[in-house]
């Protein structure tokens, strides 16, 4: 796999070079997963100051972009488990949904809103980032027939939810 960020003498890219090539990938997948602008650019923000913190070991990583974006996912993982602990502890409160970005549909984020985080995560990974399902498997630390098998479900979700005038379509 190529990669489009330059190296330096020792082989290493910048983490500049990198966060700056790599940023906007990893917003996008966490927009998804989040479903909102400001989730999305806090998430990026966070995987982006995990990664300078781990550079040594990100930036030697057989694929540096693929490490970004398990970082990412498991960061959202993490954030959504606290989240519900949180919740659990306190008295719910309602908040105001934020405006949808014009790169998807309201009705395909309120149908991957629908999901759970870990399906959501999954079906983001396999269908968006186009993954396979044995890097998705690794990357989410289960087997690749969880994978299989909530990815189904997950589809099987989503066109319920969003019936069969969305099913087929592809454009964002």
């Amino acid at each position: 796999m190529s990669t489009a960020h330059s190296r330096d003498s020792a082989g290493s890219t910048s983490f500049e070079e990198f966060a700056r090539a790599s940023q906007r990938r990893l917003y996008r997948t966490a927009y998804l997963l989040c479903g909102d602008a400001e989730g999305a650019r806090d998430l990026t923000q966070t995987t982006l100051a995990k990664l300078f913190q781990h550079w040594r070991r990100a930036s030697t990583a057989q694929y540096p972009e693929a490490y970004a974006r398990t970082v990412l996912t498991r960061t959202y993982l993490a954030e959504r488990r606290r989240r519900i602990r949180d919740l659990l502890a306190h008295t719910p409160v309602d908040t105001p949904r934020a405006a949808v970005g014009p790169e998807l549909t309201v009705t395909l984020l309120a149908a991957l809103a629908g999901l759970p985080p870990r399906a959501r995560a999954m079906v983001v990974l396999r269908y968006w980032e186009d993954l396979s399902v044995e890097s998705v498997a690794e990357l989410l630390r289960c087997s690749e027939s969880t994978v299989k098998s909530q990815c189904s479900r997950s589809l099987a979700r989503l066109r319920e939810q969003l019936g069969p005038a969305h099913v087929y379509t592809t454009e964002s």
